[in-house]
């Protein structure tokens, strides 16, 4: 196999990984309906020779590339959910761009094994037998909690970088 064919097995085989990461898991005491979209930046130059950062979708991604997972979520019941909460895993072909993660009244959590969440700075890893703080490289899962009660026909968004390794 040439290069340039193992190259294309790898581009294919993280374009199929990236959509099988594009789902969040949500839980809430109602009816949520979620939806992940991966898409990558873009630089592309404006007519003026502006460099304009835009949003294209993952069709492809290269070592190096960043993606941006937006996830979407709708209360489709009739009662307001409450207790919502949105988990997406990182892939170990991802890491984490700090300081990228959002979502407007929600608090926002890190797990490094996909069991425990906290704050990113209370985060710790087993190394070599000694306890280091985490960093986004270890990170395994994002989680948003939202701190209010979500109303029935309401939605909200919450957004993430990671870098392809």
């Amino acid at each position: 196999m040439s290069e340039n064919q193992k190259g294309k097995t790898m581009i294919s085989r993280v374009t199929a990984l990236l959509l099988l990461l594009a789902s969040g898991i949500a839980m809430s005491q109602g009816t949520l309906e979620v939806q992940t979209t991966v898409q990558k930046e873009a630089v592309t130059t404006n007519e003026d020779g502006e460099r304009i950062k835009e949003l294209i979708p993952a069709e492809t991604v290269v070592p190096g590339e960043r993606v941006v997972y937006t996830i979407t979520f709708r209360n489709t019941g009739e009662e307001p959910a409450d207790d919502v909460i949105i988990t997406n895993p990182i892939s170990e072909e991802l890491t984490y761009v700090q300081g990228s993660a959002f979502g407007p009244g929600m608090e926002l959590q890190f797990s490094v094994d996909g069991q425990s969440f906290g704050a990113a700075e209370d985060l710790t890893v087993e190394e070599d037998g000694e306890t280091r703080t985490a960093t986004p490289e270890d990170y395994t899962h994002i989680r948003w909690v939202m701190q209010s009660d979500l109303s029935a026909g309401a939605q909200g968004t919450v957004r993430f970088s990671a870098q392809l390794n």
